[in-house]
């Protein structure tokens, strides 16, 4: 009679002891990124901020009003002068309904400076050319005085 053989089935020694190491080299890199969020808020700040710059200025060639940008140590904030020329004297409505549209930091994220106020007038331009950085980036958000460009 032929005899059948069990066919072993199963990780050897080995192979569990390189998928521990695995492990626990990726649990050495990895899970600290997880517990210090503030790289995250950071980045996340300086995308707001650059996005609503950017809604700042479109709002300013659109409604063709001076919309002015006030900033915090850690948020910003849009308003829009009523009248053609005036001072801005209400909040801007943002896209999704909120009002006034801003962006507030999280966690211990702040500007390394605080910007001084600028505005964007009714043709686009800036009232002023600003360098906006978030602390703890090397990114820096751009304003063109002349265009108004946000980058």
């Amino acid at each position: 009679m032929p005899r059948q053989c069990k066919q072993a089935s199963g990780f050897t020694l080995l192979e569990l002891v390189v998928i521990l190491i695995v492990i626990g080299i990726l649990a050495i890199t990895v899970l600290p990124r997880f517990f210090d969020q503030n790289d995250f808020y950071a980045r996340g700040f300086y995308d707001e901020t650059l996005s609503v710059l950017r809604y700042g200025q479109k709002t300013a060639v659109a409604q063709r009003r001076q919309v002015c940008v006030a900033f915090s140590a850690t948020r910003i904030t849009l308003r829009i002068a009523t009248n053609f020329g005036g001072a801005c004297d209400k909040d801007v409505t943002g896209p999704s309904g909120n009002t006034p549209h801003q962006a507030s930091a999280r966690g211990t994220v702040q500007y390394a400076t605080v910007p001084a106020a600028l505005a964007f007038n009714p043709d686009g331009s800036a009232s002023a050319g600003a360098s906006i950085q978030v602390a703890g980036l090397p990114n820096v958000i751009t304003v063109i005085k002349e265009t108004g460009h946000v980058y």
